[in-house]
């Protein structure tokens, strides 16, 4: 019935209103099932967050480009993609608390983490949970047959140094180095499979370690200018730390070549030393070469997200892995079969709209092919000034 004055009357509205709450309570559930939920894990704040921002950064871009396109295809359903995100600190107990709020959750993907101490921590529970894990720790047991749902976003130094160390060496001239990195597994295991790699080119290494959370690094400025080596490489030292050790270096006399066989993070490194004419002669790995496509990709970052896109390079191979990951969930056909999805992932051939062709490999150093490999990037400064981003094909782990 309706009242005099047109509107419905209260009969009208009570039927209406329970056919709308039936309605709601039909499509509900189906949304709530249709949901893809990834978590970022990584370093949000101190000295390593450019690297756990870049990875936030990258998982939020991939939700937003599946969810533009109508969401993630998963079976017969469309599902929304959510990025949930935590700050795990840089250190395996803040990995762990993140891996068990994920579980609580109902997160089944994790993208990150960057560090090995982070790796440590999550591993553990992603084996108990059947979490997925797109990682990328230098760790040389960052990944493993032991932990067949952990994958490698790209390789660790062991897949890249020596191109770099060779090219450093026919640049520079050096014949000696001393790689300063954290005491602990982050620093040890790269610093170490760095030093492998300068030994067999003929540069002789030695070793600094500090303790993670120094801010002062003269002692060790000291030590090294005292040992006087040709070269001083920060390996994977967080950016915030590398940049303190390279202006206490200069601070305190020394003038030979820098480098860095580790992470990225060389506009950082340069800003908290002083600026690149500070570095003067710095030699360092980068995880990509910035060209026309990967520009456009910054540009589809601001127009998706509303932001501008994180600053350090490692979010563009994090894009890339964040898309095999989505692609795999896309072949299985299911958001809570994590060990169907990492065996779609394994068949999928390495492919990126923005990245182009690269390789699965990582049989050789861990045992297990389950690691990205993207062409690379070798930077150089000589003299002062910047030259381009040589691009270094993709390394095959052997």
């Amino acid at each position: 019935m309706y009242r005099e004055d047109g509107m419905r009357g209260p009969k009208t509205i009570r039927a209406g209103a329970i056919a709308a709450i039936v309605a709601l309570a039909a499509i509900a559930p189906a949304r709530a099932a249709c949901e893809v939920k990834f978590g970022a894990l990584g370093p949000l704040s101190g000295p390593a967050a450019q690297w756990g921002l870049a990875v936030k950064g990258a998982a939020e871009f991939v939700a937003a480009e599946e969810n533009a396109a109508g969401g993630l295809q998963v079976g017969q359903e469309k599902c929304r993609v959510t990025v949930t995100a935590f700050d795990a600190k840089y250190n395996a107990e803040g990995a762990a608390a993140g891996a068990n709020y994920f579980v609580s959750q109902g997160v089944r993907f994790v993208i990150g983490p960057v560090g090995s101490p982070e790796m440590t921590g999550v591993k553990p529970i992603a084996a108990r949970n059947n979490l997925l894990v797109m990682g990328d720790s230098f760790a040389k047991n960052a990944i493993g047959p032991q932990w067949p749902l952990v994958f490698h976003s790209g390789p660790g130094p062991s897949g890249w140094a020596p191109s770099i160390v060779d090219v450093a060496k026919q640049t520079y001239g050096i014949k000696s180095v001393v790689i300063v990195a954290p005491n602990d597994q982050g620093g040890t295991d790269i610093a170490s499979v760095d030093a492998e790699a300068y030994r067999r080119h003929g540069v002789e290494p030695a070793e600094e370690y500090y303790q993670r959370g120094t801010s002062n690094f003269a002692a060790i400025a000291a030590r090294i200018i005292a040992r006087n080596p040709d070269a001083v490489d920060t390996a994977s030292s967080p950016p915030g730390d590398a940049g303190v050790i390279v202006k206490q270096l200069r601070q305190a006399g020394y003038k030979g070549v820098l480098g860095r066989l580790g992470g990225s993070g060389t506009e950082e490194i340069a800003r908290v030393a002083g600026g690149m004419d500070v570095l003067q002669n710095f030699y360092w790995y980068e995880n990509v070469v910035v060209d026309e496509r990967l520009k456009a990709l910054g540009e589809r970052y601001r127009q998706l997200v509303g932001a501008e896109r994180p600053e350090n390079t490692l979010f563009y191979p994090f894009v890339a892995a964040t898309r095999m990951v989505t692609k795999a969930i896309a072949k299985a056909g299911t958001a809570t079969d994590t060990k169907a999805v990492a065996a779609a992932l394994r068949t999928l051939p390495v492919d990126d709209p923005d990245f182009g062709q690269g390789l699965w490999i990582g049989q050789d150093f861990y045992g297990i092919n389950q690691e990205l490999s993207f062409p690379f990037g070798i930077g150089l400064i000589v003299d002062g000034k910047p030259r381009p981003i040589a691009k270094h094909e993709a390394a095959t782990g052997k």
